[in-house]
């Protein structure tokens, strides 16, 4: 008599279930980010203190940038 070899059924998700976790795609897109927060942070480095030059302006839109980057690699 032959043995059975017992083998694991996956079963489909069910339609309208999403998976659990973040997948390959949300991690990359948190990892650019957080990216982009770090260069925020190092620009901001170079601000003067009268908020005046190049530095003063694209650090914010970095920051704000890579903090809504983050959230979108979380919901996707």
């Amino acid at each position: 008599m032959a043995k059975k070899i017992k083998t694991q059924v996956v079963k489909p998700e069910k339609k309208g279930e999403f998976p659990k976790g973040i997948n390959q795609r949300g991690k990359i897109v948190i990892a650019c980010g957080i990216g982009l927060l770090v260069i925020g942070f190092f620009v901001l480095t170079k601000t003067n203190p009268e908020g005046s030059n190049w530095a003063s302006i694209l650090s914010p839109i970095l920051i704000i940038s890579g903090y809504i980057t983050i959230a979108i690699g979380i919901i996707v």
